[in-house]
Formats: C-alpha cells, sequence, structure tokens
C-alpha cells in the first residue's frame, strides 16, 4: 500500500498541485543573477498554458504571496470562462487603487499567445523577487500593476486544443456566418491526418507549378515561366490548408471559426467592417473588451498600459490610423520615443514603430483607446522576431528549414503523407505545424519573456512619482507666514497625459495644506520675479492641471496661527504623498 501512497503523491507533485517535497535545498543551487532564488511557486517557462492552466497559475501566485497579490475575476468571457486579474503591490503599505497604476494583458488575438506567458512571468517575477531585489521592492511598494494574462480565454483554448494553423483563429468564439449560408462556422479547416495543426494539402499533376526541392524534399519550389523542368520531374499543384467541403457548396474551409477582430471592437475612431475588417457590431460588442473597459474606466490611477501580441518584434505606439495623427502632439511623442527607444535596446531584434505609418491603419484599436479615450500611455508589442533564431537578421527562403533542422531537431515539420481526399482523390499532406512560425519556440521563451518584461517595467518605473523634497517658511509679520512648498515629479510621465489635458479626461492634482488658518493661495510661476497666481476659491486646496515629468511644481499659501501644518499631493494617476 505504502508504495501506491508514494507514487499517488509523486503524481500530484508532477501535475504541480503541490511544491514537491524532493524541491532542492538550498546547499544544492547556485542562483542565476536576475532571477529568482528558490522561488515558492515553481513554473516552467520553456511551454505554454492553456486558459485553465492560466487560471491555475494564477491561484499558486494569489496564495504563495497574500500580502502581494489579490486574485479577481473582471468579469465573464463569451463562453463564460472568468477572466482572472491579478492585482500586485504591497497591499500594506498604502491605498492600492491610490497609487499609480500599470496595465497588462495579452492574448487578444487567440493565435498570439506569448503575451499571456509574458504576464504570468511578469506577476511571478514581481512576487518572487520583493524584498530581495531592491528595484522590484520599491515598484511594489509605490505602483500598482493590473494584469490579466489573457483577454481572450476561449479562443486561446480553440488555438491550442482544436487544430488551427500558426495564424488561426485569430477572432473570439461568438459565431458568424462568413459565407451568409444561413449556417455559423459549419466550414472550418479539417485536421485530416489527425496530428492538432492544419497543415497544407498538395496533388500530383503533370501541369502543376511546384516541384520539390531536390536538395531538401520537405520544401516545394516554385516552377518560374523560363525554367525547364525535365519531362521526368514529377509536378504539383498546391491546394491550400487541411480540409473539405463540410456544408457541400463546393468551396473548402470558407466559413471558420468567427470572423471578427477583437482588437477593431474598441471604442476610439471606430469604423464598421466595410471600412475596419473585422468590427464588430459597434464597439465594445465583444464581451471580453467591455469587462477591460469597464474596469480601465473604474480605475483613474491607471498612468501606463501595455498589451502583447505576436509577431514581427515590433514595439508599437498609435496612432493607429493617419486621421488621427493630431491626437499624440510633440511632449507626448517625446515620452513614447525615450521610452520606445529604450525597448530597442532590452530587446535586440526589435523596432520602435508607430502603427498607422510603419505598419498599417487600425480603426477601433486598444492602443488608440487606453491613450485616446483615458489618456494612459500605451504600448503594444508584437512579440518574438526571426532574428532570434541566429541573433541577425540573414536567412532567406529557407530559414524555417534550417531552423526546423538546426534548432529544433526535426520537430516543426509534420512530414508529407498520402490522403485519400472525397474531392481531391489521392493527395499528400504536410508542412509546418501550428506552434511553429508565430511562436516563440520552448528554448528560448523565458528568454522573451523577461525582456519584454524588463521594458514593461521601465515604462512602469516612469510613471509619475510625486515627493514634497522641501518646504520653505518666511514670517511676513502680523501673525502671518508665507509658506512655500515645492511638489516634485522626478520621472518621464506627467500626472495628465496631453490628451487628458486637451479633454479634461481626469480631474485636476489637488495640494493642500491642512493644520493652519489659509488667509490666500496661490501657483508660483517664478520664484525670482514672485510671479503667482492666486487661487481665490478654497484656497487651502490648489487645484493644479497638470505636475509635468522631470519637473517641480512651486505653490504658496499665506496663512494665520502656529500650528503643525500638513501638505499632501493627491493626484489620480500620480498617488497621494504627505509632508
Amino acid at each position: 500500500m505504502k508504495k501506491y501512497i508514494n507514487k499517488l503523491a509523486l503524481s500530484i507533485c508532477l501535475l504541480g498541485f503541490i511544491t514537491p517535497a524532493f524541491a532542492q535545498s538550498a546547499d544544492e543551487i547556485f542562483r542565476a543573477v536576475g532571477s529568482p532564488h528558490n522561488p515558492k511557486v515553481q513554473i516552467s517557462f520553456n511551454r505554454y498554458y492553456t486558459a485553465e492552466g492560466h487560471a491555475a497559475l494564477t491561484k499558486k501566485i494569489a496564495d504563495a504571496h497574500p500580502n502581494l497579490v489579490k486574485r479577481v475575476s473582471i468579469g465573464k468571457s463569451y463562453e463564460g470562462r472568468d477572466m482572472w486579474m491579478l492585482q500586485i503591490t504591497n497591499f500594506e503599505k498604502g491605498e492600492a487603487d491610490r497609487k499609480p497604476g500599470f496595465y497588462i494583458d495579452g492574448n487578444i488575438h487567440s493565435n498570439e499567445i506569448q503575451g499571456a506567458e509574458i504576464s504570468i512571468y511578469t506577476a511571478w517575477y514581481l512576487t518572487e523577487n520583493y524584498g530581495d531585489v531592491d528595484y522590484i521592492t520599491k515598484m511594489l511598494d509605490d505602483r500598482i500593476f493590473y494584469i490579466i494574462p489573457t483577454i481572450n480565454p476561449d479562443a486561446r483554448n480553440d488555438y491550442m486544443k482544436q487544430p488551427n494553423t500558426g495564424s488561426s483563429p485569430r477572432s473570439g468564439m461568438i459565431p458568424l456566418d462568413d459565407d451568409r449560408d444561413g449556417l455559423f462556422d459549419e466550414d472550418a479547416p479539417d485536421d485530416l491526418d489527425g496530428n492538432g495543426s492544419i497543415t497544407q494539402m498538395r496533388r500530383k499533376s503533370s501541369t502543376g507549378n511546384f516541384i520539390l526541392d531536390p536538395k531538401d524534399p520537405r520544401k516545394m519550389i516554385v516552377v518560374g515561366v523560363d525554367d525547364n523542368v525535365p519531362a521526368n520531374v514529377q509536378r504539383y499543384e498546391m491546394l491550400g490548408q487541411e480540409g473539405i467541403d463540410n456544408d457541400g457548396d463546393g468551396l473548402v474551409n470558407e466559413d471558420r471559426v468567427g470572423y471578427y477582430d477583437p482588437n477593431r471592437d474598441w471604442a476610439w475612431k471606430w469604423q464598421p467592417d466595410y471600412i475596419q475588417r473585422g468590427a464588430y457590431k459597434y464597439p465594445f460588442s465583444v464581451p471580453e473588451n467591455r469587462n477591460v473597459a469597464d474596469f480601465v474606466l473604474a480605475h483613474p490611477n491607471i498612468a501606463g498600459g501595455q498589451s502583447y501580441h505576436n509577431s514581427g518584434g515590433m514595439i508599437l505606439r498609435g496612432p493607429g490610423a493617419q486621421e488621427d495623427l493630431s491626437t499624440y502632439n510633440r511632449a507626448d511623442i517625446r515620452i513614447y520615443d525615450a521610452i520606445g527607444r529604450k525597448g530597442e535596446k532590452i530587446m535586440p531584434g526589435y523596432n520602435y514603430l508607430v502603427v498607422y505609418k510603419d505598419l498599417y491603419s487600425v480603426f477601433g484599436g486598444e492602443l488608440d483607446w487606453m491613450y485616446g479615450s483615458r489618456g494612459i500611455y500605451t504600448f503594444s508589442n508584437e512579440i518574438f522576431t526571426r532574428f532570434a533564431y541566429y541573433k541577425n537578421n540573414e536567412g532567406g527562403q529557407n530559414l524555417n528549414y534550417d531552423i526546423d533542422t538546426e534548432l529544433l531537431m526535426g520537430d516543426a515539420f509534420e512530414p508529407w503523407k498520402p490522403y485519400n481526399h472525397p474531392t481531391y482523390g489521392e493527395i499528400e499532406i504536410g508542412g509546418f505545424k501550428k506552434n511553429f512560425g508565430r511562436a516563440t519556440p520552448g528554448f528560448m521563451l523565458e528568454e522573451e519573456l523577461h525582456r519584454n518584461m524588463a521594458f514593461t517595467l521601465y515604462h512602469a518605473y516612469h510613471m509619475p512619482n510625486l515627493s514634497i523634497p522641501e518646504v520653505k517658511e518666511k514670517d511676513l509679520g502680523g501673525g502671518l507666514r508665507e509658506i512655500t512648498a515645492y511638489i516634485q515629479n522626478d520621472r518621464l510621465m506627467p500626472t495628465h497625459a496631453s490628451q487628458d489635458l486637451k479633454y479634461k479626461i481626469e480631474r485636476p492634482d489637488f495640494i493642500s495644506i491642512s493644520g493652519v488658518d489659509v488667509q490666500a493661495g496661490m501657483v508660483v510661476d517664478n520664484e525670482d520675479r514672485d510671479f503667482t497666481r492666486e487661487q481665490k476659491t478654497e484656497p487651502q486646496k490648489l487645484r493644479i492641471d497638470n505636475i509635468p515629468g522631470n519637473s517641480i511644481v512651486k505653490v504658496r499659501w499665506i496663512v494665520s496661527g502656529r500650528g503643525k501644518y500638513t501638505i499632501t499631493v493627491d493626484s489620480a494617476k500620480g498617488g497621494i504623498v504627505s509632508r
């Protein structure tokens, strides 16, 4: 009986439900710089997790660090899954939702899976390093992170558990009638060879315009008009992705899951589907996006944001469309540029780009809604670049085959094999599997996660950081005193982005004094020349439009009484500080 109990315990440990009793002791481990040492939560970052896997990991992290993490559901997905968020800060210091907040999400497109892993890695790294690494400790004392690993959990599971290509599904799981025949999602690709991926179909044909590469039978070569192909060389025609005509309409794979694009659903410069392909019914008609928007709207402390996509190695900022160019003014672009260019250094092979100018036009994107509607400095990273394979930009048309052979030991390619197709007859099926191309290979994944996290933490570090470094007093006689306070913001980001100031999205910052009788209050524009602007109503609580980055705002009160006083700065995005 004992051996069966031991086997059961081992199985439970391997499944990750408890910390293995045979985990290494401290004298068996040498710490690698930059990584948590013997963490409370053991996670393998050389693989990907389903929506249920991520739900379990968020619970483990929250359970292991109750003083740093609150795990909440911000709502349900279309298919009824909880959208789990980890709120991470030192909850024992300050009021959590009054600290400058940083929002992170990933996986809005279901096949773009790395973003969820980066989000989990970030939560794990922050919590496991708190108290050990000063940078992280200070970050969680002063800031709060709102992390949703996947905002498309339904379709993430579909991508992983159902037959797909590396690029499908991009949509969510709300059924649509793509071919307008009255049926919904009835003719998706079919996994004819049962390997879990949708690869390619080819057929021998005397008039085909492909031949086998004589050096590599995996590869098909296009026959050019001037190529002299010997008569004895077998020609092929390519028939597209694996599938059959499921609905008998003469077409193959024409009504797959979706199609709508969740990242064309946000309420900023939204356009209908006939203008912006992928738009759904109206802004926030996708329930997962509505849940995110409701949360962000309820948290005016969010000053920075990051959304993770794949692929191509890009650090993207708005605007998404040229029509929106005036939204991003020079002052805010300087901040975006400083952070984005630092990202190019942190993530070799990545390029800092502007969506409309360097990629394509996007209407109704999350990136623009976060900044345009909420004044939140937001980036969208396209995770993974082919540069990472050989640490250069060389490659050409054989690169994927070289990678499969030299780095992945043949694991990425499904060899061609015969199949009797009901429409096409004798064909062959083969090609690259769905987990190759866009998804980072396991042996490279942790580096990818760490570098993207490091960029995001740099962004979060430069949210407003307010202090009151100096207060001066001057006796005016007659029982009056002049009190001048210096309010410093020593980070890049102001307490109000230009877009925020333009549309008055958030309230002003308040600088107040208590404990004395205030006779007058004013903003000091030029201390040397004694230029001030008086606030005649409620002078004890001065309203400040903005505290710019890397600057000092000076305020002054004329007060009576000799009691002790307290000066408090109250900023929606900059937090609360007192002296």
